[in-house]
């Protein structure tokens, strides 16, 4: 009989291999694609694969089913991880992935949810994923549907617009305890360092001043953001407030030349760097073909 504790393994083991395969493809499709973001895409391969693989209710035969918990990517340009998690999840052929940012291709550099199966909005300005996803908790509130929940991947730098804390005060003056706001807290955006650019401060403790219950975690630990982000709906609901959840990530986690490195925001690796990158990740010969 397995134990409740090898249960709980077995599901980290589950979750973090998933994570791994999102990052092989991740750097296939960019490589393929020639232009990109891989560095916030990996920070956030592993929340990303927590929340689909493990958190949200979602079904890719039936994208659209009311009943849905809905993921809202506010940092829109780091669509490849978004695009990773769908295609392992059937929501369309992993060859699709080849076509990342080709005319007529239903993976554009940013989100859109009139082509591509599963997401639910378009995105790509910075900073009005949170007043969306806002949007969002309050019609399904309203519509009486109290099961779903709307979680919505917000970066550091992505703080700096104004609006993100507009959103923030919006959240907690109309109850909405279904909302989660996660933050890819890796410290660089394409400047550089976010703490030289415009300095972030304590990004918990700016929420908790704006009224949400706020949490930190590491957000490469996949057993930690099993157990905060699979808890966190309860967690807002206990305390009346909406919940986020700031991680600690490194941007371009898993691949050594690209971590703690801002030039690889905005920047695809050749077919050389490639190879060298998927072969460090243990999947030279999983991407799509």
């Amino acid at each position: 009989m397995t134990t409740a504790r090898e249960a709980v393994d077995v599901r980290v083991r589950d979750v973090a291999e998933l994570a791994r395969r999102m990052r092989c493809d991740i750097i296939e499709m960019l490589a393929e694609a020639g232009s990109g973001h891989p560095g916030g895409s990996l920070s956030a391969a592993d929340i990303v694969a927590v929340l689909y693989g493990a958190v949200m209710r979602h079904s890719a035969e039936d994208p659209r089913d009311p009943g849905r918990d809905r993921f809202v990517l506010s940092k829109g340009h780091a669509a490849p991880v978004l695009y990773a998690a769908l295609a392992q999840h059937g929501y369309f052929g992993r060859d699709h992935l080849k076509t990342l940012r080709k005319l007529g291709s239903m993976l554009q550099g940013h989100p859109d949810s009139t082509k591509t199966p599963g997401v639910e909005i378009s995105t790509g300005s910075l900073g009005q994923g949170l007043a969306v996803s806002n949007g969002m908790a309050l019609a399904l509130r309203l519509d009486g549907r109290t099961e779903p929940t709307v979680f919505c991947l917000l970066g550091d730098g992505e703080l700096q617009e104004g609006e993100v804390w507009e959103a923030a005060m919006f959240a907690p003056h109309h109850g909405l305890t279904n909302v989660v706001a996660i933050v890819d807290n890796n410290g660089l955006q394409i400047d550089g360092a976010c703490s030289e650019v415009m300095c972030l401060g304590d990004i918990a403790r700016k929420f908790q001043a704006f009224g949400w219950e706020a949490v930190e975690c590491d957000g490469h630990d996949v057993a930690a953001l099993l157990d905060v982000l699979g808890s966190a709906r309860a967690r807002g609901e206990a305390a009346g407030q909406p919940v986020a959840v700031v991680c600690r990530t490194v941007k371009g986690k898993g691949v050594s030349f690209m971590e703690g490195n801002a030039d690889w925001h905005g920047k695809a690796p050749s077919r050389e760097e490639a190879d060298a990158a998927l072969a460090e990740l243990g999947c030279a010969k999983e991407v799509a073909g």
